[in-house]
């Protein structure tokens, strides 16, 4: 121990000046400095008992320490709820989020009604099991039971990759990947299953995904039967690869494709194409509609650009589509759209390599971000059967839960000639 070289040092030194004092001093001074070494020795042998004793009681306090590290769950709280299991084999995660919205419409020909509604109001259960990954969402606001399920899946890593098996969206649109956390407006552009896949945004299947740095290459193969469809023996398959050329921290650019094809069968629903041209709660006008009894397709083929340069964003999408017919040729339809934005006070958005996709800038201020949209969609053999909207908005980041937003919406029905506007905002909460 450290102590005893240190009293074998004062042991030594004292006895040389001991030894030196002895030829000067008398036998009485001999004999006090004697006393004085022996009463430091003492002083030295307690100190080194109770440091040894302090040792056993710290050794101890380790051992426990580590022992409940590996026999106590652990519970985090930050940016939600999650609890690991001691031996780290299973995880779950509480979140939600909660989107509240508010209408009113510039009325022109078509008939409107102004109101408010819980756009979404969902809890998420997700985690992991044994080494597969879990997801289990349900929205309250779209209804009950299986009204309501969106994700419901399990996943696991395979060659490189992920496979999932349950109730998820199909790789196809940039803009459907993106959550509704984290979209640009309050609604989907056309190319979504807000206009193209009208109905048709989770389906019950198979997918499989790789993603790199600044890739994602990924196919799915599905029912046309959402959780609350009636069973149908319609199947669909669809694909998507993304390709960033550049990623770094500060700009991004992104290259995609995909494609889609939807082949009804015995007992499927309509497979149509929809546009609510003025918003949610709006007017809207039907695109164009494959029958489910009449055993046909609808094909779609999609490409898609977009990229984050410091605080200016953009992304579009084209994408051509053929909607089978009972009687007659196949119809085709062709929708586009084109959004930006600019954070006015600074301010990056991400890119998700993983999926592909941009999510929402990180904040650790209030950020203002000014955005604006423009798209349309038309059916291009049933003569004006096409309508548009331009959008121009206005959101403000909180914190990293709290958004509010604002768009105003002029929608064009060249059908009818009706050019609805909307007012809308949201206050969006999410963990």
């Amino acid at each position: 121990m450290r102590h005893s070289h240190i009293a074998v040092a004062l042991a030594a030194a004292l006895g040389t000046t001991v030894s030196f004092a002895a030829e000067a001093a008398d036998p009485a001074g001999l004999a006090e400095l004697k006393a004085q070494l022996a009463a430091l020795q003492a002083k030295v042998a307690e100190l080194e008992t109770r440091t040894d004793a302090q040792s056993d009681i710290n050794v101890g306090t380790q051992q426990s320490l580590d022992a409940m590290a590996t026999t106590t769950p652990k519970v985090e709280t930050k940016g939600g709820i999650k609890l690991t299991s001691a031996d780290r084999k299973f995880e779950a995660s509480l979140g939600g989020r909660i989107h509240f919205d508010a209408y009113a419409f510039d009325r022109d020909l078509a008939a409107t009604t102004g109101t408010s509604e819980f756009r979404r109001a969902r809890l998420t259960l997700s985690g992991k099991a044994l080494g597969w990954d879990y997801k289990l969402e349900q929205d309250f606001a779209a209804g009950s039971n299986l009204d309501g399920l969106r994700d419901a899946w399990i996943a696991t890593s395979l060659g490189g990759g992920k496979l999932t098996i349950g109730h998820f969206k199909p790789y196809r649109s940039m803009e459907e990947l993106t959550s509704s956390n984290e979209i640009l407006m309050m609604e989907r552009p056309f190319a979504s299953a807000t206009g193209l896949f009208s109905g048709r945004q989770f389906q019950q299947g198979v997918g499989y995904q790789r993603a790199g740095d600044n890739y994602t290459a990924g196919f799915t193969v599905f029912n046309l039967r959402g959780a609350s469809g009636a069973r149908n023996e319609g199947m669909g398959a669809a694909g998507r690869v993304t390709f960033a050329p550049i990623n770094t921290a500060d700009s991004t650019l992104h290259f995609g494709g995909w494609a889609s094809q939807e082949n009804a069968n015995r007992g499927s629903a309509d497979l149509g194409a929809t546009a609510n041209y003025a918003g949610r709660r709006g007017p809207s006008l039907g695109i164009a509609t494959t029958p489910g009894a009449s055993g046909d397709s609808v094909t779609a083929y999609g490409v898609e650009a977009a990229g984050a340069f410091g605080p200016l964003f953009f992304q579009g999408e084209y994408v051509r589509a053929s909607f089978g017919q009972a009687l007659g040729g196949d119809q085709d339809v062709e929708t586009w759209y084109l959004q930006g934005s600019w954070l006015l006070n600074g301010g990056h958005k991400v890119y998700k390599s993983a999926t592909g996709v941009f999510g929402s800038p990180r904040v650790d201020r209030g950020l203002w971000e000014l955005t604006a949209r423009y798209d349309t969609i038309g059916n291009k053999d049933v003569a004006d059967r096409k309508a548009g909207s331009a959008i121009v908005g206005l959101n403000y980041y909180v914190n990293p839960n709290l958004r509010f937003m604002f768009n105003y919406t002029r929608g064009d029905n060249e059908l009818t000639g009706d050019e609805t506007g909307q007012y809308a905002v949201r206050t969006q909460f999410s963990w």
